[in-house]
């Protein structure tokens, strides 16, 4: 071979060499990172997911538990990581869309330091009371708040969680006057119900089921727009205040910088696998809603996401301090 042909073809080779490794992907375990303690809904959505997941693209997902700080240590983590479509989170609407306007110095921005890949699942919450409760229904609570101001109380889980994003959006839609107490966690707010220490709570589907399958609480409302399957007799809380809707929700995000051929094929894997009975049911056992969609989709609703809740957390002043 002539020596200018040689350069070429070393030329040749080196060029296609990242295109051919690029096209390879994936070729080793994926990470995806649950940034909460083992147990948590996150978790119990990671694990058949993930698994799922490894047998559609033929590599392992090994989902790893990095908790703290309301969910920021294992974004922040997984922001620093490469974009190689190696390393995932599966974070909530408080990691990545919360927690931007709720902390001052948040170690990462949900918008700028991760590419969005699908969403996974939405999970109403419910409006319960005691079941000694002399409140029946969600008028009738409403009305009692109007005429007590600030009698009722209202069981919450943390700053900026969703059961206060809840409470502070039902006390400015109905204009009503409800008072938060804040409690180290589920358990003990719905401990504090159970034991008649304050008068309501905004707790998950999956969470309130049991108990309201026991009666040892009334579900007086649903945070969808739509009443769940689960609790078909169940009004929204839209069909008392026209257009209230929250439902937290959870999501795949990869690094910022991923690039968009490992992305779609991250969105089809994921897509695929939240069409399988066998994830569907572990989903719908705990009282979510399946979501998927294209990438393009779930860009544009955690923008909206984002927006929304930076607004509502200036308008309401939340604040961690």
């Amino acid at each position: 071979m002539k020596p200018i042909n040689l350069l070429k073809a070393l030329a040749a080779v080196v060029l296609c060499t990242p295109l051919a490794a690029h096209a390879a992907w994936p070729d080793k375990p994926i990470r995806l990172v649950v940034p909460y303690p083992p147990g948590g809904m996150t978790d119990v959505f990671a694990r058949p997911l993930g698994q799922k997941m490894s047998e559609l693209l033929g590599v392992s997902v090994v989902v790893q538990n990095r908790a703290g700080a309301g969910g920021t240590v294992g974004s922040a983590a997984v922001a620093r990581e490469a974009p190689d479509g190696y390393t995932l989170i599966l974070g909530t609407f408080g990691t990545h869309a919360v927690n931007d306007a709720l902390f001052k110095k948040l170690p990462y921005n949900s918008l700028k330091d991760f590419t969005p890949v699908c969403t996974v699942a939405a999970v109403p919450s419910v409006l319960s009371v005691n079941a000694s409760s002399p409140i029946q229904s969600l008028a009738q609570l409403l009305d009692t708040a109007r005429a007590h101001p600030g009698d009722l109380t209202h069981a919450s889980t943390g700053i900026g969680a969703s059961p206060q994003l809840l409470i502070e959006l039902l006390k400015r839609e109905a204009k009503v006057d409800i008072r938060d107490i804040q409690y180290n966690g589920g358990g003990p707010a719905m401990m504090a119900l159970l034991g008649n220490q304050v008068s309501m709570i905004f707790d998950t589907i999956g969470t309130s089921l049991p108990h309201i399958k026991a009666k040892d609480i009334r579900p007086l409302a649903i945070s969808s727009k739509h009443r769940s399957p689960q609790l078909p007799d169940v009004p929204a809380v839209a069909e008392t205040l026209p257009g209230f809707e929250v439902v937290p929700w959870f999501a795949i995000w990869a690094p910022a910088g991923t690039p968009p051929e490992i992305v779609e094929k991250l969105n089809q894997a994921i897509n695929t696998a939240l069409k399988s009975p066998d994830v569907g049911e572990k989903f719908a056992s705990i009282g979510a809603e399946v979501m998927g969609g294209s990438v393009a989709d779930f860009t544009a609703f955690h923008r909206a996401e984002y927006d929304r809740w930076a607004k509502f957390i200036q308008e309401t002043g939340i604040t961690l301090e």
